[in-house]
């Protein structure tokens, strides 16, 4: 590795997401332009450019449908794969938008069933963060939202929503696991418009979480 002042070092504390740096360039109008990298390989990219950390989703790594056993064989990998890159995993997150289980919002649906399944897909993937380091654990509601008034009160969508807050802080005492939730606020992407509003509304919804100050 260079010793230029501008090449990035570990202290540096550089980090990357694996949908970053492992996007095959698809977007609405086409289709994928680059081969598919394993999260394996990724690693072994970040340490080669000396990335300190990586980022992800639960689906990153883990397929959706992937048994017990192909989790816990990709996981093992993967965690070889940093310790081997002196890489570090500093945060976690949940996908709860790509799959079309949550085409109408995933904490916040009007299925009681996808909520259900929303609340138990983070709470894996907390449990994943955990495994690999995370202290930080982010929460997008990129399908909580709507495009017709029709669809849900907002009053009923912002109540979902502190619920599975709160459950997830809760979640997260009783395991140990110390995390602290970001909150990753965007007024109208992608959905017309958002349960997330932007920043300062978002946290003024804090007040009746059970744990405000774990999140930000």
């Amino acid at each position: 590795m260079s010793n230029d002042a501008f090449t990035p070092r570990p202290p540096h504390k550089f980090s990357f997401g694996l949908w970053t740096v492992g996007n095959p360039g698809r977007d609405p109008f086409g289709e994928p332009v680059r081969r598919r990298t394993s999260a394996v390989q990724l690693a072994g990219l970040l340490g080669e450019v000396g990335a300190w950390g990586v980022n992800l989703h639960d689906s990153d790594l883990v397929p959706i449908d992937a048994s017990a056993a192909e989790r816990d064989r990709i996981v093992r990998e993967f965690k070889r794969a940093c310790h081997d890159n002196g890489l570090v995993v500093p945060m976690a997150t949940t996908n709860l938008f790509t799959d079309s289980a949550f085409k109408d919002g995933a904490f916040t649906s009007n299925d009681p069933a996808v909520r259900a399944l929303s609340i138990q897909k983070a709470m894996a993937a907390m449990d994943l963060g955990a495994e690999l380091g995370a202290k930080i654990f982010v929460l997008w509601g990129g399908r909580e939202g709507t495009e017709t008034d029709g669809c849900r009160r907002p009053d009923v969508a912002i109540q979902r929503l502190r619920e599975a807050v709160n459950y997830l802080c809760e979640y997260s005492l009783d395991n140990g696991y110390d995390y602290r939730f970001a909150l990753e606020a965007k007024p109208n992407e992608p959905r017309a418009t958002s349960t997330w509003p932007p920043p300062a509304p978002t946290w003024g919804l804090s007040p009746p979480w059970n744990i405000p100050t774990w999140s930000g």
